[in-house]
């Protein structure tokens, strides 16, 4: 099958953004209703869009869809700012979470590295589903493991998660877990986007050298 993908990440398969240069209030994130599901570690996550707007974490596979078009739920009405940064970047986004990680070792991150499945259903032609993030918590000693296979420590580089870094990962190509050494949660937002014009200007207007 053929998708529209995006140039700026062909070579290493992510980007590093610019960090988000707004604060995000923490009760955005504290208040949401979160649901224990597990993925990559110890995690949590409260579903700001989904499916059909139910709070689930579910693929959305499972109802018959691509992970395109999500629909917001409840938490939505609590997390304005992330909504915003959600809706600026103009694609269309499927899947909106927060995760909640619990803290862990490099260790535990090598056992949980994994690719995502986010281009089930997706419609050949169409854009290729990424995911992009937003560090909420300042996690200066943590970060993103990523690697082109789970057993190629060659290719393994480290994304940083200090609060307000922003990344673009190819979650399906590469295969990722996060190291997260500190002695609280660590939050971020993360985002099902589908490649295209409208994500490339995004990410062009918010590379560290403004585009």
């Amino acid at each position: 099958m053929s998708y529209v993908k995006l140039p700026v990440l062909e070579e290493t398969g992510f980007i590093q953004l610019r960090d988000f240069d707004r604060p995000v209030d923490p009760a955005e994130w504290m208040n949401m209703e979160y649901i224990d599901w597990k993925s990559g570690g110890d995690t949590n996550f409260a579903p700001i869009a989904s499916a059909f707007g139910e709070m689930e974490c579910r693929g959305f596979w499972d109802h018959g869809k691509a992970d395109k078009d999500g629909i917001w739920t409840d938490n939505a009405e609590k997390c304005p700012t992330l909504v915003k940064w959600t809706e600026d970047a103009g694609a269309v986004y499927g899947r909106v979470r927060v995760i909640k990680l619990e803290p862990n070792t490099y260790e535990d991150a090598i056992r949980n590295l994994h690719p995502d499945d986010n281009n089930r259903l997706n419609p050949d032609g169409s854009g290729w589903v990424v995911r992009a993030w937003l560090n909420l918590t300042d996690d200066v000693d943590s970060y993103m493991v990523v690697r082109e296979s789970k057993d190629d420590e060659a290719s393994e580089k480290h994304i940083p998660l200090r609060a307000g870094a922003q990344f673009v990962v190819d979650t399906e190509r590469l295969w990722h877990a996060v190291c997260h050494p500190g002695d609280e949660p660590r939050y971020a937002l993360i985002v099902s986007f589908e490649s295209g014009p409208e994500l490339e200007k995004w990410i062009e207007a918010n590379k560290p050298n403004g585009g």
